[in-house]
């Protein structure tokens, strides 16, 4: 399936020729640039001290306490803090999963309970059911939802293993952003780039028909949807190449994609 979507792309050189005359206009530096930064370089690796720095004194503190002693500490409320600021500040959301995990660590150890897992799990259950009034009321709280979901997804593990519970939620969210609406919007479609760039692997392991069905929609919106912005286009572009290569980049393609870029 992968490859026969992969192969599809190519053959649509009309396509393809259309986003190479693209690239070499003025909006060069800045499509690549989005890209580099969409595939987690440097200039937008996942910083603690970015998501530390977010949180008042308050949650600072019960976090500090929860990772000594859990015990001692609210955990609910603690798990309420991280999903109020990660829905609110993309900063936070995007490596809010590293210090959930971190508590949900020293819970287990030390307390051999799992009040802070359960709490955030049922409070992102909650946000999720009414994504779709998230999104109409603020399309900058949406993407940091879907954000943290994945951010969530991507770190917390049971038995090495992702939540089950976040597979689809993860999956419907990243469909969401898929759709001919959201492909208009520059902001849902950095948020869908990045997230496959991250996820994508892992969540195609739990199921890859979902996968499958996912990219087609993406192969759709490249090769149809005809009043996609240029950036757009080359981010899915790249994208379906990504995965068609196995959630990795030739060196050709690499050159391709991120040749013009300055550190």
């Amino acid at each position: 399936m992968v490859v026969r979507v992969s192969v599809e792309i190519h053959q649509n050189n009309e396509s393809r020729r259309h986003v190479q005359k693209r690239m070499r206009t003025g909006q060069s530096h800045a499509i690549r640039k989005r890209i580099k930064q969409a595939r987690g370089f440097p200039m937008h690796r996942l910083n603690m001290d970015s998501a530390w720095t977010a949180l008042d004194v308050v949650t600072q503190t019960m976090f500090q306490k929860a990772i000594d002693d859990p015990k001692s500490v609210d955990l609910e409320k603690l798990s309420d803090a991280f999903v109020d600021q990660s829905l609110k500040d993309i900063s936070f959301c995007k490596d809010a999963g590293r210090m959930c995990y971190a508590v949900v660590q020293a819970e287990a150890q030390k307390a051999a309970t799992s009040v802070f897992r359960r709490n955030l799990l049922t409070r992102l259950q909650q946000k999720f059911t009414t994504r779709e009034e998230t999104r109409n009321r603020s399309v900058q709280e949406w993407v940091c939802l879907v954000t943290f979901i994945c951010s969530i997804f991507d770190y917390i593990k049971v038995n090495n293993a992702p939540l089950v519970a976040l597979v689809d939620p993860v999956y419907d969210c990243l469909y969401r952003l898929a759709q001919p609406d959201a492909l208009m919007n520059e902001e849902e479609v950095d948020c869908l780039v990045v997230q496959l760039h991250r996820v994508g692997e892992q969540l195609e392991q739990t199921n890859s028909q979902r996968m499958n069905q996912l990219f087609y929609l993406l192969r759709d919106g490249f090769l149809l949807q005809e009043d996609l912005r240029s950036m757009t286009r080359l981010l899915l572009l790249e994208i379906l190449e990504f995965r068609a290569s196995g959630w990795t980049l030739t060196d050709t393609a690499h050159k391709y994609y991120y040749s013009e870029v300055a550190d």
